[in-house]
């Protein structure tokens, strides 16, 4: 005869609860940088779009840090997350890492790498 079904053990319920919990704190980790990354880009191709063809890169710097400010973004600087060029149009190079604490001496490194164009962002 057969034994009636016993179901997940204690064991089991333990290892799905802590894989869980494993991937909502990673969640938790890395959702403001994602976040604020969208933030950056948007605001980066609004003001590609909208400034004239001949500004200059400092002045570029200067109203992307204004921006940034105003959306709450105050641990990361224009300058040290992106270069400006204005070498035949605008160009917006955006390239920089971000470290989270994890667990113990774990950590999370997210890498995000963008460039923006004038006349491609005009175009859309």
């Amino acid at each position: 005869m057969r034994k009636s079904q016993q179901g997940a053990s204690y064991l089991a319920i333990l290892f799905g609860v802590v894989l869980f919990a494993l991937a909502v704190k990673a969640a938790v980790v890395i959702w403001p940088a994602y976040w604020d990354d969208r933030v950056i880009d948007s605001q980066i191709e609004e003001l590609v779009k909208n400034s004239p063809s001949d500004i200059t890169a400092t002045k570029f710097d200067t109203e992307m840090e204004q921006r940034l400010n105003m959306n709450n973004i105050r641990d990361l600087h224009f300058k040290d997350i992106a270069k400006v060029s204005n070498k035949d149009g605008l160009n917006v190079s955006k390239k920089y890492e971000i470290r989270k604490p994890f667990l113990l001496n774990i950590d999370l490194v997210l890498t995000f790498e963008k460039n923006f164009d004038q006349r491609s962002v005009q175009a859309k």
